[in-house]
């Protein structure tokens, strides 16, 4: 049965890609949105507004028909088909291996340290990652590198704190870690629905980011995109568990791993191999100076006598895009706690053996992370150079399509066919990047619902391996199906706020109770509920006011001032005559975007931010500590203080780890 369900999920998923290609006609190739927005801080959404002037000679064989990026159908598809048919072989081979609810969950204990530090890496290095931020290095210079920092320092935050201690502590969940010395059931249920909040904000920004992407790249219509990533996600985890999810992201971090760095081979041999002359190119570079001059901050800095460089040498400085030194503090704190709070990355050291075995999948994997970081910078600063900042607006506002057209324009240098061969492997690659972290999010939210609400709250833990492993396979069916719903239903939203959200809950929520459970003998039950009730409900709600929230009066007021510089520009006589028609058709489109917002509120009925941070962590995640420290203190717990001895032993040495939670 299950092979004949598996060669459906094949023949639907192939059907899918084919049957886009078909019936895709003209579709545009510049979609408005990102493709997939960066933690904390979107790169297309706020990307502020540049001015493009005419392009002066540079390599652009990656724009065509003004301004589209598009994809040669018969590269791509069959790139496509080849990686979604080995995964598909991989998910045949898993379902062998997956009769319990341990082989499920974790794989039976039986992942190595080095495989699960791929798959860690492969779970942690998304589609934003590997697009948004070369995007924002090409547009912004020293600050996309910077953004990037975070997320490689966030691991020493899960080396030195959660990696070995929850491997021992915990069996499947985040739920079995907090339940061991508290109140099982209240717990299980509340910590359940913070595993399912974060990975459901995640999970949305993924799905979008695909559509998107797809609709881009091959002009697949966005629906189609959601629904084919939707099958294969389900077939992943529903089939394969942690198996098939674990050989998936081991699969994919290769692939972007080779992909990477082939294309910085390319970017360092147009610079001679020298990293100097590389970043002398980046300094002198004309249309890099252009594209600096018109960045608001630097005019600022220009107007106030305060800039310290010309224009080519500001770009390898700090501060054209992170601005504001609090907001980079709350975003760098969300980034480096908040990654030890994710449910889906606390669920990949469940799966191997040992302790040790943990800490060196960490280890693993912040090689693995930091070296990609390390190529993603050559892929901004090579795309600044070689494309142009300009050029790479004209495709995608937020620069999300910079690794893209880098792949086509060095590629094609070559031959048209290398052109289009890099830029399909690219696409492919992006497109499996967010097959595996979707499926990693799914498994763990169809993990907290069947483990923890199901089996241990209301069977009581009275359910047998057939029964677990049944409930387990239906919830990820289920949370898959609401994913492709919430994804489809969300094409036109700006849901760049939910990474946001995804990372300040699991840094305010998650990460409190979790280091308090381990290393805090007074904390207990009381603490959990209102360490992770207050650190949630502090961060969701400082988002839903912050400027990661559309305010539609600021959007009219910014389309009043762009069409008003055109009609000054009109008035001046800048305006060349055969561009006329163009420009007066973006003035009555900016006027009706005014028309439109002017008077509109928020989500919830604001003008404007009530708070001025993008990324809340810098308050949410000390209320989320001091939140659990009183309910500790306010409610305290006999049983929990006796038995943090045996935690602590546990955590520390491994004994009785596959008992841990058995009580």
């Amino acid at each position: 049965m299950k092979k004949i369900f598996v060669a459906m999920l094949i023949t639907l998923s192939l059907g899918t890609l084919c049957f886009a290609e078909e019936t895709k006609k003209d579709a545009p190739g510049a979609a408005p949105a990102a493709s997939a927005p960066v933690a904390g801080q979107p790169v297309a959404t706020n990307a502020p507004a540049v001015a493009v002037t005419t392009p002066a000679a540079v390599p652009a064989k990656a724009i065509e028909d003004k301004g589209k990026l598009k994809a040669n159908p018969k590269v791509t598809i069959p790139i496509f088909l080849i990686i979604v048919g080995a995964t598909m072989c991989v998910v045949v081979w898993s379902a062998k291996q997956t009769k319990s609810a341990s082989d499920f969950y974790t794989a039976g204990g039986g992942i190595t340290g080095t495989q699960n530090g791929w798959a860690i890496a492969g779970d942690y290095m998304s589609a934003a990652s590997f697009l948004g931020i070369s995007g924002m290095i090409s547009l912004y210079g020293y600050d996309g590198f910077m953004y990037s920092v975070g997320w490689l320092v966030a691991y020493i935050t899960v080396l030195l704190i959660v990696a070995e201690p929850c491997r021992n502590a915990g069996k499947y969940t985040l739920g079995d870690i907090l339940s061991f010395r508290t109140n099982p059931k209240p717990v299980r249920a509340v910590a359940a629905i913070s595993v399912v909040s974060v990975s459901t904000f995640y999970l949305t920004a993924q799905m979008v980011g695909a559509g998107k992407l797809m609709q881009l790249l091959l002009g697949i219509d966005y629906k189609i995109a959601i629904i084919g990533v939707g099958i294969l996600m389900v077939g992943y985890v529903v089939f394969g568990g942690m198996t098939a999810t674990t050989w998936v992201q081991i699969i994919k971090a290769g692939l972007l791993m080779t992909g990477a760095f082939v294309l910085s081979v390319l970017v360092m041999l147009k610079s001679g191999m020298n990293p100097l002359q590389f970043f002398r190119d980046i300094a002198t570079n004309e249309r890099i100076i252009d594209h600096v001059k018109l960045l608001p901050i630097y005019l600022k800095e220009v107007d106030a006598g305060t800039a310290t460089a010309d224009a080519g040498q500001r770009f390898l400085e700090p501060g054209l895009f992170l601005t504001n030194p609090l907001d980079q503090i709350s975003l760098g704190m969300a980034l480096v706690l908040g990654t030890a709070g994710m449910p889906h990355i606390l669920m990949r050291f469940f799966t191997v053996p040992t302790a040790q075995a943990a800490r060196k999948s960490v280890i693993v994997a912040m090689f693995i992370i930091g070296s990609f970081y390390i190529l993603t910078t050559l892929l901004g600063f090579g795309a600044a150079i070689n494309l142009s900042p300009q050029n790479i607006i004209k495709v995608d506002a937020g620069g999300n399509m910079a690794a893209m057209m880098l792949a086509k324009t060095l590629g094609g240098d070559i031959s048209p066919f290398i052109g289009d061969l890099l830029l399909a492997f690219l696409c492919a690659v992006a497109f499996a990047t967010i097959l595996a972290v979707v499926s990693g999010l799914v498994l763990a939210a169809s993990a907290a619902i069947a483990h923890d609400i199901y089996v241990n709250v209301i069977k009581d833990g009275h359910a047998d391996q057939h029964e677990q492993v049944l409930a387990a396979r239906i919830t990820s069916l289920v949370v898959g199906v609401v994913g492709i719903i919430i994804g489809i239903a969300a094409e036109k939203q700006n849901v760049a706020h939910l990474v946001a959200l995804a990372f300040a809950v699991a840094s305010s929520g998650n990460l409190p109770v979790v280091v308090l459970s381990l290393f805090w003998r007074k904390f207990n039950t009381a603490g959990v509920i209102s360490g992770l009730v207050v650190g949630t409900i502090a961060s969701i709600g400082l988002v839903m006011i912050s400027p990661n929230m559309t305010y539609p009066n600021k959007v009219a007021d910014d389309a009043k001032k762009a069409y008003t510089k055109l009609e000054k520009d009109i008035a001046e006589g800048k305006i060349k005559p055969e561009a006329m028609e163009k420009t007066m058709k973006t003035i009555d489109d900016k006027k009706a975007v005014e028309t439109k917002n002017r008077g509109g509120k928020s989500m919830l009925g604001l003008d404007k931010p009530l708070f001025t941070l993008k990324n809340p962590g810098i308050v949410s995640i000390p209320l989320g500590f001091m939140a659990a420290i009183f309910g500790a203190l306010l409610f305290p717990s006999k049983r929990s203080e006796e038995m943090f001895d045996e935690l602590y032993v546990r955590q520390n040495t491994g004994i009785g780890m596959a008992k841990a939670i058995d009580h």
